[in-house]
């Protein structure tokens, strides 16, 4: 952009000028604050933290604000009021829970936070501590990765199950299978929990993936690794990485199915498939006979649906657009949690405000006391009794003041127009008693008349003749200067002048 050649140029930097080339216009700070909000939400629109609780506080509108933090850090957070009516225990603070929610930023301090959906009990252990610590040293191995899945087969011809042939799950499983799709089924008997029951389950796996393929026992086309439910101590087994090497080496696709649905153990994570329960892993190895029936007559209703699937997928579009629209909840979260933060600010204002007040009404009665008037009062009363008055504080003014008068008089005498006459200077005039002080207006009036000390003369000038001369009149003396007052003598000199 060039410079406007009215505005002069401005070496120093003190005014902000647009420079050649550049098009970035400055932002206003509600412009960068939104597009903060924006990107963070976008980029974290779902989290979970775990974190402690601190300064838990409960707004007059419902909504919960708090900090959660760490050793290392803090993090504001906010759960509004129809998320808080669903927790199922009273937070507080130093509580350790599990927070999940979105990131967003709060533009009237300039702070992240996160807007909890939902928040958790949270409560680890030097046992949960170790697994941790396993899970992320073999994750960083890629044991876990997604890319080392195995999709499981459609329909195998074998299954093999590792698991302890006394329990009932080897009975769920088979029970299972026989319900869903007969399979023929090789159990390779293990201890599933105590000293020794990982190195066998892991001996187990590699034992099935080391099976040759037509040889005199059948090959397994997928592995079910299988455990009933317990604590986290009885299914630790299946936690060491002896056995989470093992499923993640096996060449045949690992089905797990450790424990009950909220339970997840190592094995989870190495295997290609996690089964909720040991039924459920059944239920994942084989389809279902009657589903095969109905997925070939599904194939022959697809082409009715076809006719139809313009209007289920206009109705997927209209679907979609409404979940994207913002709630109204979402459009006034901000404005309410603004408002609770400017509510108490007022109350902290106005109390503050109440204080000082009163602060200030105590000092001010304390200055006017009657004690500390009548005190003042008696003060300036023994100051005016100590008080001598002497009449030279009258009589000296006067005398300076004469003295005064008397310097004007004799200045005025000296410079008195006529005094030089009595030192033989005459004053020249013309016929109008005009005063005339060169000889080139004096050679051009025809008459002049001078003034001396004892009278005046008329004379003319050139050939005109003089007029009539005028009779002397003796002047009048002039007035006598005024006599000076002698000055009284001071009878205290060292008294001081009240008026200056």
């Amino acid at each position: 952009m060039a410079r406007s050649p009215s505005l002069p140029s401005d070496s120093s930097g003190l005014l902000a000028r647009s420079r050649d080339g550049d098009n970035a216009e400055p932002l206003t700070i509600s412009e960068i604050s939104q597009s903060l909000k924006r990107t963070v939400e976008d980029r974290f629109g779902y989290v979970r933290l775990r974190g402690e609780l601190s300064g838990v506080k409960r707004a007059a509108s419902g909504h919960m604000y708090c900090a959660l933090k760490d050793d290392k850090a803090v993090l504001d957070g906010v759960m509004w009021r129809g998320n808080t009516g669903r927790l199922a225990f009273v937070p507080e603070d130093g509580l350790e829970v599990i927070a999940t929610g979105k990131l967003t930023t709060y533009p009237g301090r300039s702070k992240y936070q996160i807007v909890m959906d939902s928040l958790e009990i949270a409560g680890e252990g030097a046992l949960l501590a170790l697994l941790e610590k396993t899970r992320a040293r073999l994750e960083a191995e890629g044991l876990f990765a997604r890319e080392r899945k195995r999709r499981l087969p459609f329909l195998p011809r074998t299954i093999g199950v590792v698991t302890s042939p006394t329990g009932s799950v080897i009975r769920d499983i088979l029970h299972r299978l026989a319900d869903r799709f007969p399979s023929h089924v090789l159990v390779w008997p293990v201890l599933v929990q105590g000293q020794g029951a990982a190195e066998q389950v892991a001996g187990a796996i590699r034992g099935f993936s080391e099976i040759a393929p037509g040889g005199a026992i059948a090959r397994p086309d997928v592995v079910i690794v299988a455990r009933g439910g317990g604590s986290i101590e009885d299914l630790w087994s299946f936690n060491e990485e002896v056995v989470v090497r093992a499923i993640a080496e096996c060449t045949i696709s690992v089905i797990s199915a450790v424990g009950h649905e909220t339970d997840t153990t190592l094995a989870d994570y190495a295997a290609d498939q996690r089964a909720p329960t040991p039924t459920a892993a059944a239920e994942m190895a084989v389809p279902v006979r009657v589903d095969l029936d109905a997925t070939v007559a599904d194939f022959a209703a697809r082409q009715r649906r076809a006719v139809h699937r313009p209007l289920e997928l206009g109705r997927e579009r209209l679907d979609a657009r409404v979940r994207r629209m913002p709630k109204i909840e979402a459009l006034l979260q901000p404005q309410a949690q603004k408002l609770d933060d400017l509510s108490e600010r007022l109350r902290r204002g106005l109390r503050d405000r109440a204080g000082q007040g009163r602060e200030k009404l105590a000092g001010t009665a304390a200055r006017l006391s009657p004690r500390l008037l009548h005190q003042a009062l008696d003060t300036r009363k023994d100051r005016l009794v100590r008080a001598k008055l002497s009449p030279e504080l009258v009589t000296r003014p006067i005398a300076q003041g004469q003295n005064r008068l008397d310097a004007l008089a004799r200045l005025a005498e000296q410079l008195h127009p006529k005094k030089p006459l009595e030192r033989g200077y005459a004053m020249v005039r013309d016929g109008d008693r005009r005063v005339v002080t060169t000889f080139e207006e004096a050679a051009s009036k025809p008459a002049l008349n001078l003034e001396f000390k004892d009278g005046e003369l008329s004379v003319g000038v050139g050939d005109a003749p003089p007029p009539a001369q005028a009779k002397a009149q003796p002047k009048a003396p002039p007035p006598a200067p005024p006599k000076r007052k002698t000055r009284p003598t001071a009878p205290n000199p060292a008294q001081d002048d009240l008026f200056g």
